[in-house]
């Protein structure tokens, strides 16, 4: 019989997450608590609540993919 296996949800990563990374990743957290539901709903909500895209421009629906594909990768 195999033993319980722990699996550490960021045992993954190879770095730590930025402050940038940290802040957008509670962003979305509350926004999903609030009912957020939809891509244009979420960055709306961000964009209301911070923080700013990575230039300091507004989300867009592209820009928010681009950076999920790329944090995810």
């Amino acid at each position: 019989m195999a033993a319980d296996r722990y699996l550490e949800p960021h045992q993954a990563r190879e770095r730590a997450s930025t402050l940038f990374e940290d802040l957008l990743g509670d962003s979305i957290e509350r926004a999903f608590g609030e009912g957020v539901q939809t891509l244009p709903e979420l960055v709306a909500y961000i964009n209301r609540s911070g923080p700013a895209g990575e230039n300091g421009e507004p989300w867009t629906e592209d820009s928010f993919q681009v950076l999920m594909a790329r944090l995810g990768y």
